[in-house]
């Protein structure tokens, strides 16, 4: 995560667990995502029950919001991942899988919650991003 005017940084007194802990963005317009649902162009829940499946779908319908607001993955500020269930490794699972969708994965956290609002749903993504001037 390193795109245009997008800096991220790492807060030194802070544990260094391999990730930025956040980023600052140039003055400029800004894109806030709602909640991205792993959903098809139908309409229907990808993979249900899947949480590995339905995290690259919403990541890839993600990219498209982005692309859509005049941003990219490489411009996104802040990340928030939704995971239903009370799994940890199952976070972790997901985690893993947006940890390798960025070269640089920028400032991030995945949550989980008791439940998404479709059945089956278990993933659901939120972005900041700056967008290209």
């Amino acid at each position: 995560m390193s795109g245009p005017g997008v800096r991220p940084f790492r807060a030194a007194p802070l544990h260094d667990g391999g990730f930025v802990h956040g980023a600052v963005v140039d003055a400029g317009a800004t894109l806030f995502t709602a909640g991205i649902s792993p959903l098809d162009d139908a309409g229907e829940l990808v993979a249900p029950d899947d949480a590995e499946a339905q995290t690259r779908c919403a990541l890839a319908q993600l990219d498209a919001v982005l692309a859509a607001g005049g941003a990219a993955a490489e411009t996104v500020a802040s990340l928030t991942v939704y995971v239903a269930g009370d799994r940890r490794e199952l976070l972790g699972q997901v985690w893993q899988i947006v940890d390798r969708w960025w070269p640089a994965t920028p400032p991030a956290i995945v949550v989980g919650v008791t439940v998404l609002p479709y059945p089956g749903q278990l993933v659901e993504v939120q972005a900041v991003a700056a967008v290209r001037l």
